[in-house]
């Protein structure tokens, strides 16, 4: 049996907001543009890595959600408490000073972690932490 990763979701509010930092920014390109009773999904993935894909998605994707639960959703989004993804980068600060020239809001700057990575750390526009690792080499 053999299981690999095909989709993983990113909740933004803004789908014209997201798409550029995304897209422009971060560079992946856009397989997908699609939308269904109001909503929009915006699938987007790295040219190497053509068999895995990150949907850009509505907060809450369910057009039966609660106001009450459309409320709780939009109060975590707004405080970044909903999570993003972490990219593998070959090169940590060529990746954090082009994301961060274009305007990219930083959270934590390059930095050698115990764990066995250099990472840094953005919020993406809808405002999801995304972490970009690099493998360290051993010492």
């Amino acid at each position: 049996m053999n299981i690999t990763l095909s989709q993983c979701f990113i909740a933004v509010d803004d789908h014209d907001k997201a798409l550029p930092f995304y897209r422009d920014v971060l560079g992946l390109e856009v397989r997908n543009d699609v939308g269904y009773e109001g909503m929009r999904w915006v699938t987007l993935g790295s040219p190497e890595q053509p068999d895995v894909n990150i949907v850009l998605e509505p907060p809450l994707a369910d057009p039966n959600a609660s106001p009450d639960d459309r409320r709780a959703v939009a109060e975590l989004m707004a405080k970044g408490l909903l999570r993003g993804v972490i990219f593998a980068t070959d090169d940590c600060d060529a990746t954090f000073e082009r994301i961060s020239a274009a305007g990219g809001e930083v959270l934590q700057e390059p930095m050698d972690q115990f764990y066995g990575v250099r990472d840094c750390a953005f919020r993406d526009p809808a405002g999801n932490m995304l972490r970009f690792t690099q493998p360290l080499p051993p010492k």
